[in-house]
This record gives C-alpha cells, sequence and structure tokens, in this order.
C-alpha cells in the first residue's frame, strides 16, 4: 500500500472524560476550537506527518464513546483512531501511574438472564490487532486487556473480573470506542494511565477524594500528549487498511 496514501488520512485522538479533556486544553491553548454534536473539536499539524490530527472530546460513558467514534470516522474517515485517557487500577495488581496499551477490551456490565451469559459478553469483546505498531514503544507501558462499564469499579467485583478475565484496570469507554473502530475496520490505539486504585479497602479517589482524580488525570495526560508524536512515528503506516 502507498504509505502517502494512508497518511493523507485524519487520524483522529478521542478524548472522552471533562476531566481528561480539560488538560488537552491546556496543552493546546492556541488552537481554534470547533464543536460536534458531542463536545469540542480542533485540529493541529505535527511534523512529518500530512495531515492535521484530529482531536475530539467524545464525551464520558459507552453511548457517547461509540456514537462519537461513529460519527468521527463517518466525518474524518480516519486511518487511525487513538483514545487517549485514565482507568482505574486493581490494587494490588497494577501501579497507579502505569500506562495500559489495551489489546483488548471486555464490556462488562452486561448481565443477560434469558441467555448465556458468556456469549452475550463475547459479542461485545474486542480484541485489538496491533501488528502495525513497532516496537520498542516510545513510553513504557503495560500490554494487557480493560474492563468497561457505564460505572466506577465497585470493589465487591473486582475479584470477579480479576479471576474471570485477567483485569487488572478499568474504565467508562474504552470497550466502546474499540467495538465500533473495529466494526469499521479502522485501526485503534488505546493508552489509559492509571490514576486511582481500588481495592479491598475502597476507592482512593472515592469518598470525597475526586481531586486525586482530578491530579492524576493532570499527570497521566501529559505524559501521554507528550508521547503523542513518538507513538505516531512508532505506527507501521504501510501496514494499514
Amino acid at each position: 500500500m502507498n504509505e502517502r496514501l494512508v497518511l493523507d488520512s485524519s487520524v483522529v485522538i478521542l478524548v472522552s472524560a471533562d476531566a481528561e479533556w480539560r488538560v488537552v486544553r491546556e496543552y493546546f491553548s492556541a488552537v481554534e476550537i470547533s464543536h460536534s454534536p458531542f463536545g469540542e473539536w480542533f485540529s493541529i499539524h505535527v511534523p512529518p506527518f500530512p495531515k492535521a490530527l484530529v482531536f475530539l472530546h467524545g464525551g464520558w460513558g459507552k453511548i457517547a464513546a461509540a456514537s462519537s467514534t461513529q460519527w468521527a470516522i463517518h466525518t474524518w474517515k480516519p486511518c487511525l483512531i487513538i483514545n487517549l485517557g485514565t482507568c482505574g487500577g486493581f490494587d494490588g495488581r497494577v501501579e497507579r501511574g502505569e500506562i495500559i496499551l489495551a489489546e483488548r477490551t471486555i464490556v462488562y456490565d452486561i448481565y443477560e438472564q434469558m441467555g448465556d451469559f458468556d456469549t452475550h459478553i463475547a459479542h461485545y469483546t474486542t480484541d485489538l490487532d496491533l501488528s502495525w505498531l513497532r516496537t520498542p514503544y516510545p513510553q513504557a507501558v503495560r500490554k494487557t486487556l480493560l474492563v468497561s462499564g457505564d460505572r466506577d469499579l465497585i470493589v465487591d467485583e473486582i475479584p470477579r473480573l480479576s479471576s474471570c478475565y485477567g483485569a487488572v484496570a478499568g474504565d467508562w469507554e474504552s470497550g466502546a470506542i474499540a467495538w465500533v473502530a473495529t466494526k469499521n475496520q479502522v485501526p485503534c490505539l488505546i493508552l489509559r494511565g492509571i490514576t486511582d486504585l481500588v481495592g479491598s479497602g475502597g476507592g482512593e479517589a472515592y469518598d470525597g477524594n475526586i481531586h486525586l482524580f482530578h491530579e492524576n488525570t493532570q499527570v497521566v495526560m501529559m505524559r501521554l500528549l507528550d508521547a503523542l508524536p513518538m507513538w505516531l512515528a512508532t505506527c507501521d503506516w504501510s501496514k494499514m487498511t
């Protein structure tokens, strides 16, 4: 495939949570902001890539994540979707500040009582083909799966998520973004940093401690944004279809 033709397609960077998007706006403070049905967006040019990168605030939760991903694909016809964001970690299985590179996503908050539960979980499970991503990676990551649900992690559910799926972290949107991108045959890169831990003693950012999430979101998002040009340089564009 002609590498130039692939690069001439847009790269869309989806950012979900409001707190995550605030960091993006601070990082790119001089950009001209436009508006979509879901939130703000802007484009920037990062040499040597010939096409501008499009940053879109897609919104929090699976509904906003799925619909904004499909809208972005329809609008910009990207050759790559990148989701930068945060996630909560399982205390004792992952460290605060670690970056997760998702190779699989699982939507876990499906409760089927009329059919086979595992079949319905499998329907929204997405294996991400990352064969186009060259190694070594530009920053330290843990390559593993992410579980997604429309709620913060619940302490009593962590043992099941850990034992059934081997999960170490969870979020609200990555499962929807990965599923929609894969259905559209658009490569998808999901990078999310651990901002807080949840374990038997509860959640670090729960019960009035949301400031911890906000503070660590600033740190995580800055690290991801700083590394973004290097991640783009790691892509083997000739392998993208």
